[in-house]
């Protein structure tokens, strides 16, 4: 597969426009108004919150019940432009509203009837059921909203340290439920003191955040850590330009998200009508075969040119590209999906579409992936070190970044962190040279 060959640079490959112009109408209205980085931003954190928003449908992969929610993290500089990501909250938005003010009233009623009720009833009150959970919460409540949950939880936080400050605490560090709840694997907890039980089999959980390289360096403090091989990484270096803050052109674009939000409220109140008559999303024999075959292609890529811990990612993208042409389906079907009967069968379209779009995600996953430090140079790193002399100057070393399509203020934070890790040594002003153990 070609557009994993990252030949010694970093590359963060654009969505391309010809897969805007044949997604499904929703997501196509709600792209339009965007363009570039902003437009990828848009469709990635869409379909993540749109992972939450499809109760009652599910696929079979390799072998398990698996549902459409996905992780994803856009990773870029602060003032990049990435605060665009919570637009595609306002599609959740009133499903939330909803399922809160529901929730609000059966626990309203429910104290009613047990105050004018004569016998004693020793029988909680339903807990409180929302659709968006704060990524600033603890162990105990996580579990408590997740129990009261029917049809699952989206977390959105546009700051990743607001996740990694909650990892880093005894009373918070949620981490392994997260990891859990990606393949739907039963979770518990049971506290005597705090008077807490919640065992729950098939746990949903959607996540979307954004945050800086650096963030994410503190959440996922490692590659070796099995979070990060579960999240869709959509990454990029660039910082925006300042823009027309008052154009008339953004000032309907809220506007377009709300309208998109009703309907997609309407196809989440249809599929949660469906009750326990669960809808299955399939793949046609010819799909399979070319999923095997891209699959596989993939990893034999991976193999001869990229690190093989690697592979863990590539073999969680092929659920992930699973889930995206199940919700590219449901989408492209949204005004007919209670007629579907038993099975909804992904069309071509959908499927090429959730391949070329997961192809992105993972090329974007494999840069990430080889910036973490765990104490040596990265595969790209190395590459870009040996290919400069011995002895080199700043300048020396912004060329051949650019030769390999690496922005000149990216060059200069390597620089400053081989100097710090004494992978260079500066020789005077300017110069520098590779330390002893690079040599």
């Amino acid at each position: 597969m070609e557009q994993l060959k990252i030949n010694g640079g970093v590359i963060n490959e654009l969505i391309k426009e010809g897969v805007y112009r044949r997604l499904p109408k929703i997501l196509q209205n709600i792209t339009n108004p965007f363009t570039g980085r902003e437009k990828d931003i848009i469709l990635t954190s869409s379909i993540g919150v749109l992972s939450a928003c499809l109760p009652n449908l599910y696929g079979i992969y390799d072998g398990d019940k698996i549902y459409s929610n996905l992780y994803v993290m856009i990773i870029a500089p602060a003032a990049s432009g990435k605060g665009v990501m919570n637009k595609s909250r306002i599609l959740i938005d009133k499903i939330h509203d909803q399922t809160l003010k529901n929730s609000i009233k059966a626990e309203k009623e429910c104290k009613e009837k047990k105050k004018e009720s004569k016998e004693k009833d020793d029988a909680p009150c339903p807990s409180i059921e929302i659709k968006i959970m704060p990524a600033n919460i603890s162990t105990a409540e996580m579990y408590t909203y997740m129990g009261a949950s029917n049809y699952g939880l989206l977390i959105m936080e546009s700051e990743a340290d607001t996740m990694s400050n909650m990892l880093n605490n005894d009373w918070s560090n949620y981490s392994d439920i997260l990891r859990k709840c990606f393949h739907h694997e039963p979770i518990s907890i049971s506290r005597k003191m705090e008077k807490i039980f919640e065992d729950i089999k098939e746990p949903k959980l959607s996540l979307v955040m954004s945050g800086t390289p650096e963030q994410l360096k503190t959440l996922i403090k490692s590659k070796e850590n099995g979070l990060y091989s579960r999240f869709i990484v959509y990454t990029f270096d660039e910082i925006s330009q300042f823009k027309n803050v008052f154009s008339i052109s953004t000032r309907n674009n809220n506007a377009v998200f709300e309208e998109e939000a009703k309907k997609v409220f309407n196809l989440y109140e249809t599929l949660v009508g469906l009750k326990k008559r669960e809808i299955e999303f399939k793949l046609t024999e010819n799909q399979v075969r070319k999923f095997l075959k891209e699959l596989t292609v993939m990893h034999g890529v991976i193999m001869d040119f990229h690190p093989q811990s690697f592979i863990s990612n590539l073999n969680r993208h092929g659920l992930i590209l699973f889930r995206v042409a199940m919700i590219l389906t449901a989408l492209r079907n949204i005004n007919n999906i209670s007629v579907a009967g038993k099975k909804l069968v992904c069309s071509n379209v959908d499927f090429i579409l959730a391949l070329e779009i997961t192809k992105v995600f993972l090329k974007h996953s494999l840069i990430t992936y080889n910036t973490f430090d765990d104490g040596i140079l990265s595969e790209n790193d190395e590459k870009l070190l040996f290919g400069l002399p011995f002895q080199f100057t700043r300048a020396e070393a912004v060329k051949l970044a650019e030769m390999h399509n690496i922005p000149k203020r990216t060059m200069d934070d390597k620089l400053k962190q081989w100097k710090k890790k004494n992978i260079i040594t500066p020789v005077r002003q300017g110069p520098y040279r590779r330390s002893r153990n690079f040599m």
